[in-house]
């Protein structure tokens, strides 16, 4: 079956036509299951934060107009997935999602930190300058396992390397958005 296209998607939104969230879920529900699974490790909780999705899509379209779908949908999922994640783990430690969540800890400013909308943008603009700088491989590696919460041993074996020679390419790529951060003048 063919998928529609985002513009008509996002249309269906606009007239508050509940084929919005069909269509929606037809063309991107693996793509945030898939987000979900990663950061929850639990299929039962990644169901529910996609579902949510769904229904914060719908509060929001409008007033938003995403120009990407797919990266609007899955950034809802994303942080959705994390705000679970973060109120079911409040009191003990879980491993996984805490360690993928540290190690950007060093590189990027807390944005609790960071006063305005502008300068969360511009550190935005910097991290997608700097992905742009990245040979295409790197700059996967890097979205699959910061954005999409892919584990270290999965993405090793998918580049035929060990998971000690992908965490030591992780560690090296962070110290280069260190750098190149500090370069650029943000605080960190």
């Amino acid at each position: 079956m063919e998928h529609m296209e985002d513009s008509q998607i996002v249309a269906l939104y606009h007239n508050r036509d509940e084929q919005a969230i069909t269509e929606s879920s037809r063309k991107y529900g693996a793509l945030c299951s898939r987000i979900a699974n990663n950061i929850l490790n639990s299929t039962e909780d990644a169901k529910e934060c996609v579902n949510d999705t769904w229904f914060a899509a719908w509060r929001r379209i409008p007033p938003d107009q995403p120009l990407s779908l797919g990266a609007f949908l899955g950034r809802i999922t994303r942080n959705l997935s994390i705000s679970r994640w973060r109120s079911d783990h409040a009191k003990k430690r879980c491993r996984g999602m805490e360690v993928l969540l540290s190690e950007l800890d060093e590189c990027i400013p807390d944005p609790n930190n960071v006063e305005q909308a502008v300068e969360r943008l511009e550190l935005a603009k910097l991290l997608e300058q700097w992905l742009d700088s990245l040979p295409t491989e790197d700059s996967i590696l890097f979205v699959r396992r910061y954005w999409y919460g892919e584990a270290v041993h999965a993405l090793a074996r998918e580049c035929k390397r060990t998971p000690n020679q992908t965490a030591q390419k992780m560690m090296r790529l962070r110290k280069q958005l260190k750098q190149f951060l500090e370069q650029e003048g943000v605080c960190l």
